[in-house]
């Protein structure tokens, strides 16, 4: 089942009748029995549909709802699978509908009898409202036992026969979908009719047919004992047997991770499609999504890359959902190029213009629009990652992310050379990079500083030839001298916040990483503005004094501008002076900084806003 939206102007907001309307639909696509059913939801306007009409549904499968009524969303979910169940139950059906003509009581003569479109409408919703409030799906609209009928009426030719004898000019606004006295099915005067000789049959109650089958089996599958039920010969299963038999690059991941095809837990975790817990070793399956074997391919191997490319530890103090909708660009790119299976058509996040850049260049671009990106869905769902936190790692956490690193790189290894396929080489780069060690936010920093204190070099010199040549005074020799820089240029600046949440054992690792790396790149002295309440002049400092001179402090909220502007206002500071700033991260949303700079966080924080300067995160 799919749904179309009408077009709506970038960046609006949507009211809260659309709010509750797309929670609705979610909760039908979520439901064991309706979410795989035919039908195709499309939103319309009260303009065209009417003020009071919720929505309608014609023969074609096509249910229109009305996006600017206000219902809640279980209200929603009662709507939508109201108008689902006519077209299960075959209502359009010109076979199910009243004859035109019956027996008299004593059995020789016929009677014509005229055909009442909107009695059989509203005995059709009869029959649903009852069928929904056995399975107690979704908020009525209205009080059905406001208007009782007699409980031996158990099919829909039996009401509409007893609405035809004894109908009071109650209307079908007590019981369907349409607004009073409207038909909530468009179409009924041109019924359909299927040629059963020829294989016709009607599919959405074929497809109902199927569903309730399978609910039932898991039912009785629960009343057993058994939580999950074990889907071995589902399109996604057969998916995931395929990389075992003849995908070796991930084969080892499907091989170690177990789908598991439920539809409460999906429902429960609000998974749209897919989404995979590492550490569980778990892949979950919405059973309503209908598709077919090779999207389940495309899919499953966006699962497993995740996992295999370690995405869950490389987000690094970086917004969690952002940095799962970079992952998805970049591997589903990779997936387009290998031609693994087939690209879902609905809510995959692929752009033709994102090739060839990494993760971390894709979340750096989205930064500069973070709400644009934030509206985009993963498989998982809206405002989910499909990548899922159990926030508890087990205690062989390390080992099963190396597992993950070492079976990628086996599979690539066979691969290419039994040559199973093409590969992109950002993909084939990145597993190879995965296999070395990680650089420490330490290394970084080290590296930061050699890109602005080259090192003070030795050279060669004939001036002042050496005077201790008594063997030979009348040959010059070479000195070595150090080349002579303005000491005044070689100094940065350190803003610390020292009301930040860090420990204060945290603070002085960081402080003497810093003071080692600008001892050997002989900075001997920092200039050093402290920020808690108020920005506090430190003046120069030696490297080895700042962190005996940190005290932290408060907690949390600091504005650091007035400390960067001190410092860049300062006469005795460079103005090309390089600046390193130590916060949590807790600071105002947007910081002016005129020189190089550079931010140093605790590993798991994140800066307020966007930033292209680096950002270093280090840990203990």
């Amino acid at each position: 089942m799919s749904k179309k939206h009408a077009s709506r102007p970038k960046g609006k907001k949507l009211s809260p009748s659309e709010e509750n309307l797309r929670r609705g639909i979610y909760l039908l696509k979520s439901s064991p029995l309706f979410g795989g059913l035919d039908g195709e939801i499309i939103q319309q306007s009260k303009q065209r549909l009417g003020a009071k009409t919720p929505a309608i549904v014609d023969s074609a499968g096509y249910i229109y709802v009305n996006e600017d009524i206000y219902l809640s969303a279980g209200q929603w979910l009662y709507v939508t699978a109201h108008c689902l169940l006519h077209l299960a139950f075959g209502h359009f059906d010109a076979a199910n509908m009243p004859s035109y003509e019956k027996l008299l009581p004593d059995g020789t003569t016929k009677q014509a009898v005229s055909f009442q479109p909107f009695l059989w409408n509203e005995a059709c919703d009869i029959y649903i409202d009852r069928f929904l409030a056995d399975l107690k799906t979704g908020e009525p609209l209205y009080d059905l036992s406001a208007h009782p009928m007699p409980g031996n009426l158990k099919t829909e030719l039996e009401i509409y026969e007893y609405l035809a004898e004894n109908h009071t000019g109650a209307s079908i606004q007590y019981f369907g979908t349409a607004a009073p006295n409207q038909c909530d099915m468009s179409g009924l005067s041109k019924p359909l009719t299927y040629d059963t000789a020829n294989g016709e049959h009607n599919h959405f109650a074929a497809c109902f047919a199927h569903h309730m089958a399978e609910c039932v089996s898991d039912a009785v599958t629960q009343s057993g004992g058994h939580t999950k039920r074990s889907f071995a010969n589902t399109p996604a299963a057969k998916a995931a047997r395929w990389f075992i038999d003849h995908y070796p690059l991930l084969g080892g991941l499907a091989a170690h991770f177990r789908l598991i095809e439920d539809y409460r837990q999906c429902y429960q975790q609000e998974i749209r499609v897919a989404a995979i817990d590492i550490y569980e070793q778990e892949i979950y399956i919405n059973p309503a999504c209908k598709y077919n074997q090779n999207q389940w391919r495309f899919v499953l191997a966006h699962e497993y890359l995740h996992a295999g490319l370690n995405h869950h530890e490389r987000c690094a103090g970086r917004d969690a959902y952002l940095w799962n909708i970079a992952c998805d660009f970049v591997i589903n790119g990779w997936l387009n190029e290998m031609q693994i299976g087939e690209m879902p058509n609905d809510g995959l996040l692929y752009d033709e213009s994102l090739k060839g850049m990494s993760a971390e260049s894709i979340y750096d671009r989205m930064l500069s629009d973070i709400r644009k990106y934030k509206k985009l869905e993963t498989f998982h769902g809206n405002g989910h990652r499909d990548i899922i936190d159990t926030n508890t790692k087990s205690k062989n956490a390390v080992s099963l992310d190396d597992f993950c690193r070492e079976a990628l790189l086996q599979g690539l290894e066979f691969h290419q050379s039994h040559s199973r396929g093409f590969l992109p080489a950002g993909l084939v780069e990145e597993i190879r990079a995965l296999s070395m060690p990680v650089i420490p936010w330490d290394v970084q920093l080290a590296e930061w500083f050699d890109i602005h204190f080259a090192p003070v070099e030795k050279r060669r010199t004939y001036a002042r030839p050496s005077r201790r040549q008594s063997s030979s005074p009348n040959i010059p020799r070479p000195r070595h001298v150090t080349n002579e820089l303005p000491l005044h240029n070689r100094t940065f600046g350190v803003i610390i916040d020292t009301s930040c949440s860090m420990e204060s054992r945290q603070l002085g690792m960081a402080l003497g990483s810093i003071a080692s790396y600008a001892s050997a790149k002989e900075v001997t002295y920092a200039r050093v503005v402290f920020c808690d309440a108020a920005a506090y002049d430190a003046g120069y400092l030696s490297v080895d004094e700042i962190a005996g001179r940190v005290q932290v402090k408060g907690r949390g909220g600091t504005i650091l501008q007035p400390a960067v502007h001190l410092l860049e206002k300062a006469a005795d500071f460079p103005k090309d002076g390089p600046v390193l700033i130590i916060t949590d991260g807790y600071i105002e949303s947007s910081l002016s900084v005129k020189h190089e700079h550079a931010y140093l966080l605790p590993s798991g924080n994140r800066l307020p806003f966007a930033s292209r300067s680096p950002v270093f995160y280090f840990k203990e």
